[in-house]
């Protein structure tokens, strides 16, 4: 399955990794590490991008605003600071393509004419002009269901089914979608683990994640680092590997197609083994 992505192909007839890069001072688990007092600094932030990409990673995804749990708004033009330079560096000095994780309009164009490829929405569209801007780009964008905002999301999320109100949220935004001109084949959904979600509602929509991937769409899971790992484990942020790695399996064994991740060596590795798996069983 190859998808257009602005000027390059993405195959995604096997599972790919999105490595993480965050540009963000305050990121919950990387980004602070990239700044030389208030200024991100661009060649370390390249160095670790070159590193992802030579570990494999088909995209790398660049976050220039913290959407962790209580994380505030920052304006577009901050964003644009933090982003923008980097997605210039990447796309010119890298043999990668470029996502940007971004719910601003102005960004996404921004973004686009730096020479991004790919458009990562944690608000699925929803603030004004975005669906305006994503038509006007002609990107992939991949579209997250959230409950609430980051700032509040995590205070009691409540569902009845969680997974049916995920896909019905997504069914919906894609509709949008459709009506602002955006092609359907464009799409990619992701049903925001993490996001206003409990740790039961996690592991249901990590249980019923092929219900999701019989949509029809390129499935994202973003599971790396997740905070179930350390409520599940007892594990600190720094010791969450393996719990990342089991949940990014069961991830592409229920269809996920893209990895969202912080570890990018170790989850290219385990989609490897998946896919030695899949050929000798298919062979049976």
């Amino acid at each position: 399955m190859l998808l257009q992505c602005g000027s390059r192909l993405l195959d995604l007839s096997s599972p790919v990794v999105m490595g993480v890069l965050n540009v963000t001072p305050d990121s919950f688990s990387d980004g602070s590490q990239l700044y030389s007092g208030n200024h991100l600094n661009l060649s370390l932030a390249l160095e670790r991008a070159e590193k992802m990409t030579r570990a494999g990673a088909a995209i790398i995804d660049v976050g220039g605003e913290s959407t962790r749990p209580g994380a505030t708004s920052i304006t577009a033009a901050e964003e644009l600071e933090r982003v923008i330079p980097i997605v210039e560096l990447m796309a010119r000095e890298l043999d990668v393509l470029v996502s940007v994780d971004t719910s601003s309009p102005d960004v996404m164009l921004e973004a686009a004419a730096a020479g991004a490829h790919i458009i990562n929405d944690v608000r699925a569209l929803s603030r004004e002009g975005a669906l305006q801007a994503a038509a006007k780009i002609d990107l992939p964008i991949c579209l997250m269901h959230m409950q609430g905002m980051p700032a509040t999301m995590q205070d009691r999320p409540s569902y009845n089914h969680v997974m049916g109100e995920v896909m019905d949220y997504l069914l919906a935004r894609v509709a949008e979608c459709e009506a602002a001109g955006i092609e359907r084949n464009k799409l990619w959904l992701d049903p925001g683990f993490g996001f206003g979600k409990s740790d039961k509602h996690n592991l249901q929509l990590l249980q019923q994640l092929p219900q999701l991937v019989a949509l029809g769409f390129p499935v994202l899971a973003g599971l790396s680092r997740k905070s179930l790992i350390g409520r599940i484990l007892g594990r600190e942020l720094d010791q969450r590997l393996a719990g990342s790695l089991a949940l990014a399996m069961l991830a592409v064994q229920g269809g996920a197609k893209i990895l969202r991740v912080h570890d990018v060596a170790a989850t290219v590795d385990i989609i490897k083994i998946q896919a030695a798996v899949a050929v000798v069983n298919g062979h049976r």
